[in-house]
């Protein structure tokens, strides 16, 4: 029934109001999950094979990634998690933030007090980790 009301209230509201409810809605939630996410999500917890070796990758990856950022200098809160908290020696975050974002590089900048200095870096793959790296270098003046 609720798919039924749901078609129905597009056909009859105007675009506008929709598509500005639907943005609305998820900015507030920027990890929407949809059927087919939920199913992808739900069949490889099911194989515990395939679970245990991604951990071991994020755990791998977040490690080497960590030792780099120290590396050049940057403060890494100790994490357990798929994502690093991080801050630049030199470049505030905000600023570092838009720089890796003209770099392609998307990570998370909170203008919120205690973290406004800190980014959150997700855990991609290996390549996506050494790109990471290579533009904060770059953006640091060291390439």
């Amino acid at each position: 029934m609720s798919k039924y009301w749901s078609d129905l209230t597009k056909r009859l509201a105007p675009y506008d109001l929709i598509e500005g409810l639907e943005r609305v809605k998820n900015s507030f939630n920027s990890y929407t999950l949809d059927r087919l996410s939920l199913a992808g999500a739900a069949a490889a917890l099911k194989d515990e094979n395939y679970f245990r070796e991604t951990c071991r990758n994020v755990i791998r990856t977040r490690e080497w990634t960590v030792k780099q950022l120290e590396e050049l200098g940057c403060s890494v809160i100790e994490s357990k998690a798929n994502f690093v908290m991080m801050t630049h020696p030199e470049i505030p975050a905000k600023r570092l933030f838009e720089e890796l974002r003209e770099h392609g590089i998307l990570v998370r900048y909170f203008a919120q007090p205690r973290i406004d200095n800190y980014l959150r870096v997700s855990i991609g793959t290996d390549e996506e980790m050494k790109q990471f790296i290579d533009a904060v270098r770059k953006i640091g003046g060291i390439i």
